[in-house]
């Protein structure tokens, strides 16, 4: 579900079930003209929806963070802040979700950073699910 689909009264009673988060970073530096931001929110998009498709009842999508240059050491680490923070408001997993594939580095408070291995690749939804799933037992296996 999107963050803009709980009134706050369902928010409380849905968190104990709503325990994954996906954060959407689109990895736009502000030098991209209209055409290719366009492309690159959409390519993260192509990587977000099969998780969000998935996963609904469990999953929420916050709001995307567009401006955040992934190849940035500093900016990597105010993703991994806001990991935290959502960590802070319930959430047991966050995923990190990119249609980028030259990251620096996993933000550090990320249990997953969903991207594809290489410039242009197209996401594989079954691949994609069986990550998170992958998560989620790996958890479930240390407790």
């Amino acid at each position: 579900m999107k963050f803009s689909e709980f009134s706050p009264e369902q928010w409380y009673d849905l968190l104990p079930y709503m325990d994954t988060c996906l954060i959407p970073v689109s990895g736009l530096t502000g030098e991209e003209p209209p055409h290719e931001a366009t492309e690159r929110i959409a390519g993260t998009g192509d990587w977000l929806q099969p998780l969000e498709a998935a996963f609904r009842g469990r999953s929420v999508t916050m709001p995307a963070n567009h401006y955040v240059d992934v190849t940035n050491e500093d900016d990597i680490r105010r993703v991994s802040g806001l990991c935290e923070r959502m960590r802070g408001l319930g959430f047991a997993f966050v995923v990190v979700v990119s249609g980028r594939a030259d990251w620096a580095a996993v933000p550090e408070d990320a249990d997953l950073l969903i991207k594809p291995e290489e410039a242009g690749a197209e996401p594989d939804p079954d691949k994609l699910r069986q990550a998170i799933m992958a998560l989620w037992k790996r958890e479930a296996g240390a407790k």
